[in-house]
């Protein structure tokens, strides 16, 4: 899987709608749009699944009512196809918001998409994804109790304007998503990076339980990228139903490291402020 955005690389896009008019649209648009971007554009949840084994995609979108299928499961069944690699997958419809407000479309879906906004604000919102131009900020709760590997991870953040907060426990780290909250309610941290093994009483594991289920932090309030050198795909399964936005290899290689942070912060930073806007 090409990492999100990198240098070089054109952008593929799989579209999945029931309606050829739509699908003939999106497509127009987004080569109008993405110079350089292949769309693939398929009728049905099946076709895309058996599209994916042709090549992978930088970006999915789908309608929420499939002939064969709902777009949830659709999504659900994209992240099984390809458990290591984070893909953005949006929901283009016009009733998503009711399924949002009845938490039914899942963590499997990164955002959705309201097509009364027009098809020229979807290539702007696909473009946001696949290329994006800002520079991502953000403070990085960093939990591992090796302090020469810590040193060595930070710098490596650090140098990409991340900041980074070091901790060596999950209890330590459990007490700042806590405790730590800014005045909209939120963790005062943007995203946690943990390692799965950790010296203590609790785990990496222990920890993403605890900020998922305790907590109540969904993927994109409070995003969790866990490192494993793990490469069993059934134990990374695990860890991705436990509720990780993405898996990190160890060794680590920087830049895809540092892709998959800037991808979950703009994602986060998204959904936070769409959250905070009717209060204000």
């Amino acid at each position: 899987m090409t990492a999100l955005g990198e240098i070089g690389q054109q952008p593929r896009v799989l579209i999945v709608d029931g309606s050829r008019v739509v699908r003939r649209l999106i497509e127009q648009v987004l080569q109008a749009e993405l110079p350089g971007v292949t769309v693939v554009a398929c009728a049905s949840g099946e076709e895309a699944l058996a599209r994916l084994d042709e090549g992978s995609f930088d970006f999915v979108t789908t309608a929420l009512r499939l002939p064969d299928m709902d777009g949830a499961d659709l999504a659900r069944r994209i992240r099984a196809h390809a458990p290591q690699a984070y893909v953005p997958i949006v929901v283009v419809s016009g009733s998503a918001q009711e399924r949002l407000m009845a938490r039914t479309l899942g963590d499997d879906v990164t955002d959705y998409f309201d097509k009364s906004l027009g098809f020229q604000a979807l290539a702007a919102f696909i473009g946001g994804y696949v290329h994006p131009v800002e520079r991502i900020t953000g403070q990085v709760l960093y939990v591992e109790d090796s302090r020469v590997v810590a040193l060595a991870t930070s710098r490596i953040l650090e140098r990409h304007g991340l900041s980074v907060r070091h901790v060596v426990s999950a209890e330590e780290a459990i007490r700042i998503v806590e405790d730590e909250r800014g005045a909209d309610g939120l963790p005062t941290v943007d995203l946690v990076l943990t390692d799965v093994s950790l010296k203590g009483a609790l785990t990496g594991g222990d920890l993403l339980d605890r900020i998922r289920n305790h907590c109540g932090l969904g993927k994109g309030l409070l995003p969790v990228l866990v490192m494993t050198g793990d490469d069993n795909p059934r134990s990374q399964a695990v860890l991705l139903r436990a509720g990780a936005n993405d898996l990190v290899s160890k060794p680590i290689d920087e830049r895809l490291l540092v892709t998959k942070l800037q991808f979950q912060l703009r994602v986060s930073q998204h959904l936070r402020r769409q959250q905070t806007e009717p209060a204000r």
